[in-house]
């Protein structure tokens, strides 16, 4: 590891690369500690952190949940508040539109020009999205009295407020393109991981502060032990998450060809290479849980608007039911009870195949595979083909997302039955881990194939029987 990383500042392209990234990366912390004018940042501040205690608490898991899947932090109302949320769900939706849109697929397989104007309405969905967001969440602190009275009541602070936001959206947005284009890894995920990883040592801190062996209600050295496996172990299965596949054996057709030999010439057979077509189990990626933890906020929402009223009315003895079960529903679809939780596995499953229905297509692969002269042995090329990889693919996506479920939940879990606030056991699963994971493995993939393309040991690097790097390794063979 300590070779790879002194190889990557012996060539300097890869160097200016990394310094490139990191110093992108820096700009985009340091737009966190420009704050939005008329917000009382202590007030929310300290709301953010007394609800932050609690996982039940609607406002903490909203802006955890911005701070998770965009980089950004609502929680500090700073102008890079909301993060690239915006981008994320208008790439999103132009992906999605894309499957059930036959132009838009078409515009989009014509090449640079086609994926260049999809970008190009990707930019200004993300725009409108910000504006919406902007207003959304500028109207709901207004609504807490987290602003300052006077200048927030006119119309002038509200345009420069959801300007503000809408301008950091954008400007992170430029910031991921141009770590695409001048740095290495992908821009937009680098700058999700970033704002994950800088909470870290909040939990860290938080563990040390509570660490007092003997005293009730304080973190006792079992429960270090506890943090500290779980934490690799997690971060283990995370990586075979990530890694893992379903390799099918190809063998590729035997075909003659003529050859040109000074003195005779003849026919020669050629082909019949034995390959394999890797299948990932988390071919989905985190995109499952993102949408069950995105949706599984509103039915606490939902319960809880629909309670308070319903316990306040006189209600007939035919409706005199409703009371009780909204409020049980409200008390029960929190994060961390049963019911969440098996209501967010349900997602996750849901998610996972339907991600997959819109994203792999056997029939296409099934196609490649016969053009390319190649088959699976005892398969028959065309249907028989596209209906194995269909069957094989539904199979693994069921491991898979039992997987990603485990490690969604057990967050919650952890936090809503061994006492352990969700800032700390946020790092023991769950989105946010899983982004990370992704994000680092795909760096250190670039890292290393920028190192062993120019014959530099890399990160997973061996010495080979004559003492010098072996040049193959996990991430840069031709399996």
């Amino acid at each position: 590891m300590l070779n790879a990383i002194v190889n990557i500042f012996k060539v300097p392209e890869l160097r200016n690369k990394v310094i490139f990234t990191i110093a992108m990366l820096i700009v985009y912390r340091l737009g966190h500690a420009i704050p939005l004018p008329g917000v009382n940042a202590e007030r929310l501040r300290e709301i953010a952190q007394q609800a932050s205690q609690d996982g039940d608490n609607i406002f903490a898991r909203a802006t955890q949940a911005v701070a998770m899947f965009s980089g950004g932090s609502l929680s500090h109302s700073t102008i890079f508040g909301l993060g690239v949320m915006p981008y994320i769900t208008a790439s999103i939706i132009f992906q999605l539109l894309s499957t059930v849109y036959p132009k838009l697929k078409k515009i989009q397989e014509e090449g640079p020009t086609g994926r260049q104007k999809v970008m190009e309405w990707t930019r200004y969905a993300t725009v409108i999205l910000s504006i919406i967001q902007g207003v959304g969440w500028l109207s709901y602190i207004r609504s807490q009295g987290l602003l300052y009275p006077g200048i927030t009541d006119t119309i002038g602070w509200w345009v420069m407020g959801v300007t503000l936001l809408t301008a950091g959206t954008v400007f992170l947005m430029w910031l991921g393109e141009q770590i695409d284009k001048f740095g290495i890894g992908n821009g937009v995920s680098m700058i999700i991981a970033a704002g994950i990883l800088v909470g870290m040592p909040g939990a860290v801190k938080y563990v040390y502060d509570n660490y007092q062996p003997g005293v009730e209600g304080k973190i006792a050295p079992v429960g270090v032990a506890f943090i500290v496996v779980g934490f690799v172990i997690v971060i283990a299965g995370s990586v075979l998450l990530t890694i893992a596949q379903r390799r099918i054996p190809i063998q590729m057709a035997k075909h003659s060809r003529s050859q040109q030999a000074q003195a005779g010439g003849g026919r020669n057979v050629v082909g019949g290479e034995r390959s394999f077509l890797p299948l990932k189990v988390n071919h989905s990626g985190v995109m499952p849980v993102v949408f069950a933890s995105s949706l599984m906020i509103f039915p606490s929402i939902l319960f809880g608007m629909l309670a308070q009223p319903l316990q306040n009315m006189e209600l007939s003895s035919t409706w005199s039911w409703a009371a009780p079960v909204t409020q049980w529903l409200t008390d029960n679809f929190q994060m961390g009870r049963f019911p969440y939780i098996i209501g967010e596995v349900i997602l996750i499953y849901f998610f996972a195949y339907f991600w997959i229905t819109i994203q792999f297509s056997p029939e296409d692969m099934s196609k490649q595979l016969r053009d390319t002269g190649s088959f699976i042995p005892g398969i028959r090329p065309g249907p028989r083909t596209a209906e194995y990889l269909e069957t094989v693919m539904g199979r693994i996506t069921y491991v898979g997302a039992a997987f990603l479920a485990i490690i969604a939940i057990l967050p919650m879990v952890i936090s809503s039955y061994f006492n352990i606030p969700f800032q700390v056991s946020q790092f023991l699963g769950g989105t946010g881990l899983l982004i990370v994971v992704s994000v680092v493995l795909d760096f250190m993939q670039r890292v290393e194939a920028n190192l062993l393309m120019r014959n530099y040991e890399g990160f997973l690097g061996a010495q080979g029987s004559d003492g010098g790097p072996r040049l193959r390794s996990r991430f840069a063979t031709n399996e």
